[in-house]
């Protein structure tokens, strides 16, 4: 009888725990194998080298239950191990309709956040299925596979409580969609980079502080994203030209960003970048960290110096979006296989429009706003939430330097 006619029959689920060693599942299942039973469904997860082992497998012919039972508890106590076999009917139950993956990012990631976001999950109306580690460090990472609950609500009311639990939830719809997102598009201010550049080039003209009182006008509302915009890069006026080369050894990646990005090509996807800075430096990033697509505004100058004006289209809130929805046209991808991350309100826009809006240690406005957010300082942690897993992203690099 073949594993797909085991609905309605009956079944064991043999469970073997204990040290792990090389050779536990091929002794398993050669000990089955003399019982002649097929395999319905089988799951092994190795914890801090303590395996469990759990084989789920059609009854033996009649008469031949006891006697492999014994076998496997004679098997079981030679390997220093401990058996179980459960006698039950057909396989697992199927899945509910509503089917989800929550990532959960802690740094730590303690057992009372886990047992909040568990009980969340039940409050819900989800039923946990499977629970996977993506990764240790920087942060601990787990994937909690859900049915049960539409993705939306799940995601509403898990992302509520996540901040007051101090741990980062990203929750997205299950399926082939989630393999197939083939662009990121990153803001660079603080989110690609550690810095904001409109500071950098301020501190070499000596206006730093009249910058700070416009970027402060801007965020009380005073003035939109052009006009502060303008009025910031006014005090630049006169600054000679030179200072650009400096600006681009001044600028710091920020931690993770390589890693993301090269892991990210390596994996197929297209990667871009959009800011409300400037070409003079995005243009150079897009080179060293071989990106796909990259846009900002333009310092415009003039017989070697800075006019104090920008040229050309403006990269603003509703321009992100824009270019977003461009950049997903010219690489063939649709709009809901894109992810975007950023920090700011200006990037609001594009965020709602991907597929995947991540808030990387946004505002708050921008947390409560965007699909999920991360809040700990490294941009590589972006990739648990596509299911890329730490020892994938190590493996892939040793693999690289032989």
């Amino acid at each position: 009888m073949s594993a797909s006619q085991t609905f309605d029959v009956p079944t064991l689920l043999v469970k073997i725990f204990g040290k792990d060693r090389p050779g536990i599942t091929a002794g398993l299942f050669d000990t089955l194998a003399a019982y002649s039973v097929d395999v319905v469904d089988i799951e092994q997860v190795v914890t801090r080298g303590r395996i469990t082992l759990c084989a789920l497998v059609t009854q033996p012919a009649t008469g031949l239950e006891g006697d492999l039972r014994a076998t496997v508890h004679s098997w079981a106590e030679s390997m220093k191990m401990q058996a179980e076999i459960i006698s039950g009917l057909g396989d697992n139950r199927p899945r509910g309709l509503g089917r989800s993956l929550v990532t959960v990012l802690g740094h730590p990631l303690t057992a009372g956040s886990t047992a909040a976001i568990a009980a969340r999950i039940t409050r819900a109306g989800g039923n946990i299925d499977r629970i996977f580690r993506l990764a240790k460090y920087p942060v601990t990472a787990v994937e909690f596979a859900v049915s049960g609950v539409e993705t939306e609500p799940l995601r509403t009311a898990l992302v509520t409580d996540a901040a007051a639990l101090g741990v980062d939830v990203a929750v997205v719809a299950a399926g082939l969609h989630r393999r197939a997102q083939r662009l990121v598009v990153m803001d660079v201010d603080s989110t690609l980079i550690q810095d904001e550049v409109i500071e950098l080039f301020a501190a070499h003209a000596g206006c730093e502080d009249k910058v700070a009182e416009v970027t402060a006008a801007a965020m009380r509302g005073e003035l939109d994203f052009e006009q502060s915009l303008h009025a910031r890069v006014a005090l630049l006026a006169g600054l000679d030209a030179s200072v650009v080369d400096k600006v681009r050894t001044e600028v710091r990646l920020t931690p993770g960003a390589r890693t993301l990005i090269r892991t990210l090509k390596r994996l197929g996807y297209q990667v871009g970048v959009v800011s409300g800075g400037f070409t003079q430096v995005t243009d150079d990033l897009k080179e060293r960290l071989g990106l796909d697509f990259a846009q900002a505004n333009t310092l415009e100058i003039v017989d070697g110096k800075l006019t104090g004006r920008v040229t050309g289209e403006i990269v603003d809130r509703a321009g992100k979006a824009r270019l977003l929805r461009r950049f997903a046209a010219e690489a063939g991808v649709p709009l809901v296989q894109t992810v975007a991350i950023g920090d700011g309100a200006n990037d609001l826009d594009m965020l709602n429009a991907a597929g995947l809006g991540v808030a990387f240690n946004a505002k708050p406005v921008v947390r409560e706003a965007a699909h999920t957010a991360v809040n700990v300082p490294f941009l590589d942690t972006v990739l648990y939430l596509l299911g890329v897993t730490r020892e994938e992203v190590e493996a892939a690099d040793m693999h690289d330097e032989d």
